[in-house]
């Protein structure tokens, strides 16, 4: 059976207050090859890297919800970020998270409090929208190979490939042409959102 609202893949979004922002952030992701696991919103303290299961088609709603839920101090979504697929991040631990009201957080069991997220949607309280997964991690590696970027549009494509080509040459200077041939043999995949005909 075909569904538009599962997905294999999962998607990290990036936040950031601007565009510029999110796109320094998704540079360094490249430089660095890993996402970097963080505490927000997450009961516990524990160290997590978040993802979405919605399809990428949905991104376009989610973007726009986050970004009305701003002045909720809920964090700001900006149309960059990294998919990955469900199965991979599985394999690294990844889950999904459990929707569940607060009080019931010490019922689960030590190891996987980190997946806990509050629900009640009496109080208002109701986060089932983002379909999230956590990894707990201080960093998840990434490879070309099991990572696609999400960009907003093409010409973000061509930026991102030049100013990451300019920094892998400076981390090379002096070794050879050897070293600058493999520099062109750029691996990483990206998409972008307005080829698949995202609204953002």
């Amino acid at each position: 059976m075909i569904r538009d609202d599962v997905s294999n893949k999962l998607v990290h979004l990036i936040k950031g207050d601007t565009e510029e922002e999110a796109y320094n952030t998704l540079l360094e992701i490249i430089k660095t090859e890993k996402l970097l696991g963080g505490t927000g919103f997450i009961k516990g303290g524990y160290n997590c890297v978040c993802f979405s299961e919605a399809p990428i088609s949905k991104l376009g709603q989610i973007l726009a919800l986050t970004n009305e839920l701003k002045e909720d101090a809920r964090i700001k979504y900006q149309p960059f970020g990294v998919m990955v697929d469900k199965k991979w991040l599985f394999e690294q631990g990844g889950r999904p998270v459990i929707y569940q009201a607060d009080d019931e957080f010490e019922n689960l069991p030590e190891d996987i409090r980190y997946r806990h997220v509050r629900y009640e949607p009496q109080n208002g309280i109701d986060w089932t929208w983002e379909r999230e997964w956590r990894i707990k991690t201080d960093e998840l590696i990434l490879s070309p190979d099991n990572t696609t970027l999400i960009v907003p549009n093409r010409s973000y494509i061509m930026k991102l490939k030049e100013e990451h080509f300019n920094f892998l040459r400076m981390s090379v200077a002096g070794i050879g042409e050897d070293a600058l041939g493999y520099i062109k043999q750029y691996k990483w995949h990206f998409i972008a959102l307005e080829d698949l005909g995202v609204e953002l």
